[in-house]
């Protein structure tokens, strides 16, 4: 681009106050992790395969071969899990990553497609000792800042929309989401009535989000069984699954879950969720066969969480979008 006007932004857009705090976070989370024996990892940011997910749009980067035309398409990672999880099933033992995750058609005050990512997994921990992790390592970083919260609180996604929309996210049809999204003047143009969990989807980000975690770190747990790919089943209700997310002052900050380990059942929800994907006229990314051949193999028992670092760091910082924590974002590069 050669437009001198367009140049004006070669500034970062963050102020080196909130650059040197997003350093300190970062070495406070490596101090923690060194502290409990958590080995730091990293792996690779292309892939030959990505998260099937369909609400995830993914990266396709390039061609990679001797022909540009015969060669291999190549994904930019969304999460680094995939990866994290041939690690744990090789005998890794409890790792984490900071590393950069994409995603395609994400930009706002609290979206950028080019983001940084905690991720971590404990073997042997379920998800109550994975919450009681999450909640000790903000609370340090809270306490570092000389900011206090108030006493963690946990509820069940069912609750949280009883408590705020009086409806049963478990029971209600598509047609009674669709109907109290259209009662709270959510603007619900190019949703499909009969689907469900784009309703739930709606219905939590525009009308239950917003009331949680003020001032507090809320972990929202047991989420619908059809919102949890990667995640075990509840036992003692196989309607949900056991799922958090982390909220504060009303951002999603992390999702975690007690992991699937069955390659057999992990395979069945790619197929699920690709054949979703072509319903909805999605790119068709090939299924992960590194990761099932690794759950085949055997993952240890396990949680996990992945933590968006970019909305902690705004948070912490009190800023009030990404930019103003970031050096240079998707605006300026």
């Amino acid at each position: 681009m050669n437009d001198p006007e367009h140049h004006e932004d070669w500034r970062p857009s963050a102020s080196f106050r909130n650059l040197r705090l997003r350093a300190q976070v970062l070495q406070h989370i490596r101090d923690f992790f060194a502290q409990r024996d958590v080995l730091e990892v990293e792996t690779p940011l292309l892939g030959s395969s990505t998260n099937p997910d369909p609400h995830i749009n993914c990266f396709i980067t390039t061609y990679v071969g001797p022909q540009a035309a015969h060669g291999m398409p190549l994904y930019l990672q969304s999460s680094p899990e995939f990866a994290m999880k041939r690690l744990l099933s090789a005998g890794s033992g409890p790792i984490y990553q900071i590393c950069k995750a994409f995603r395609q058609g994400e930009r706002g005050r609290l979206h950028n497609p080019e983001f940084t990512i905690l991720e971590w997994y404990r073997p042997g921990f379920d998800l109550e000792a994975l919450i009681g992790e999450i909640e000790a390592l903000l609370h340090s970083l809270f306490t570092a800042i000389n900011r206090r919260l108030k006493a963690c609180q946990i509820i069940s996604y069912q609750d949280a929309f009883l408590n705020t929309l009086s409806l049963d996210p478990l029971q209600a049809s598509a047609q009674e989401l669709a109907g109290c999204a259209r009662q709270h003047g959510v603007d619900v143009q190019g949703l499909h009535s009969e689907d469900r969990d784009a309703w739930l989807d709606v219905l939590m980000s525009h009308c239950v989000q917003p009331h949680l975690g003020r001032n507090r770190l809320t972990f929202v747990r047991d989420y619908p069984e059809s919102q949890a790919a990667l995640a075990r089943l509840n036992p003692n209700n196989n309607q949900t699954a056991l799922r958090f997310e982390l909220f504060i002052d009303g951002v999603e900050l992390a999702n975690g879950f007690q992991e699937l380990t069955d390659a057999g059942e992990q395979r069945h929800r790619f197929q699920r969720q690709l054949a979703r994907r072509a319903h909805q006229n999605q790119a068709q990314p090939p299924m992960d066969e590194y990761l099932l051949q690794a759950l085949s193999h055997g993952m240890p028992e396990c949680s996990g969480v992945a933590l968006g670092l970019d909305r902690l760091i705004m948070i912490l910082a009190q800023a009030t979008a990404l930019s103003e924590i970031t050096a240079f974002p998707i605006g300026r590069i």
